[in-house]
């Protein structure tokens, strides 16, 4: 066990819901491509979800996003497609903010020497959680493949990228 994929968030509520955008449908496939390939090859998928209460809109994170989404128990807080049948015996990591408290513990213990993030939306949740797998596990290699992520906002997007890079995750398919 040495390499891990980890798919962030890829959520009907960000693909074509409360928070979704043109173009995130099209991840879709190329993510389901990759999910296939790691456990053809034997290695590690895990999955987050953003996971919110009925009450989001009274917590801090829903006053600056006044947008209700990924409630427990709605379509909203599905895997996307196909991502929902793929994630039947994978770790799901249930999140109640940006990156996961559970994920990192995960990762501190588990002795990956690479780690590569797909998801949603770039700039938040893909961004965060590679910050926790850099910081958990320091000497692995973090990848973000840039081809299996994407944002609202392209320019937001581009600058995300050149984040990671600055903060030595490795983006590839830029």
């Amino acid at each position: 066990m040495t390499q891990l994929l980890i798919v962030v968030d890829y959520q009907n509520d960000f693909v074509d819901g409360a928070l979704g955008f043109p173009g995130a449908e099209k991840l879709h496939e190329p993510i389901c491509a990759k999910i296939e390939d790691y456990k053809k090859r034997g290695e590690t998928v895990v999955f987050t979800k953003d996971t919110h209460q009925p009450e989001y809109l009274e917590t801090q994170e829903g006053t600056n996003l006044p947008v209700i989404h990924c409630v427990r128990g709605t379509k909203g807080h599905d895997l996307y497609g196909r991502l929902e049948e793929m994630a039947k015996g994978c770790l799901v990591f249930e999140k109640y903010t940006f990156g996961s408290d559970r994920l990192f513990d995960y990762l501190r213990s588990s002795g990956f020497a690479e780690i590569e993030l797909v998801g949603l939306v770039s700039n938040i949740c893909v961004l965060s959680n590679a910050v926790l797998a850099k910081t958990a596990l320091p000497e692995a290699k973090i990848i973000v493949d840039a081809s299996c992520t994407d944002s609202h906002d392209s320019v937001i997007h581009e600058k995300t990228l050149d984040v990671l890079a600055g903060i030595q995750v490795t983006v590839t398919n830029r």
